[in-house]
């Protein structure tokens, strides 16, 4: 069985390394992708620019996706990858720390399976990775990769 991966989209390195941090502290082996911002994640999601050879059928399991992304914000991402057959089920997770009514709306709004704002502490951080890591890996039953 291929080890499954999560995708991290995070510009901010301190953010992406507390993450990932947290994410193997809550013992979540899984391979972690990260993109620094929303081309680079379009970019794998969708086998273009430097990503062009990727195998398109091996998509993350899920993806946590931060809002505030250079180049092409995170609702961006969200909207492209719900406009395409291929990872419109994609689970996407957002993680923020947005606390903006109108980013979870506009969130969910365009597909978002969570909404999670990234607490400052680290043991809190731990926490939610930990509760995130038994909900997605553990207890969801993923959607089916075709319909």
């Amino acid at each position: 069985m291929k080890n499954e991966v999560i995708m991290l989209v995070e510009d901010n390195p301190d953010d992406e390394a507390l993450t990932v941090r947290a994410l193997r502290k809550s013992k979540v082996m899984n391979e972690i992708v990260v993109a620094r911002d929303g081309v680079q994640a379009r970019d794998y999601l969708f086998c273009e620019g430097t990503n062009a050879g990727r195998d398109t059928s091996e998509m993350p399991q899920v993806v946590l996706l931060d809002l505030k992304l250079p180049k092409l914000d995170g609702l961006g991402v969200l909207r492209r990858l719900r406009a395409d057959e291929r990872t419109r089920l994609l689970p996407v997770v957002i993680l923020t720390s947005s606390n903006e009514e109108q980013d979870r709306v506009n969130g969910y709004g365009l597909g978002a399976n969570s909404y999670v704002r990234k607490p400052v502490d680290f043991e809190q951080f731990v926490a939610a990775a930990t509760q995130l890591g038994l909900y997605r890996l553990v207890l969801n039953e993923p959607a089916p990769r075709r319909l």
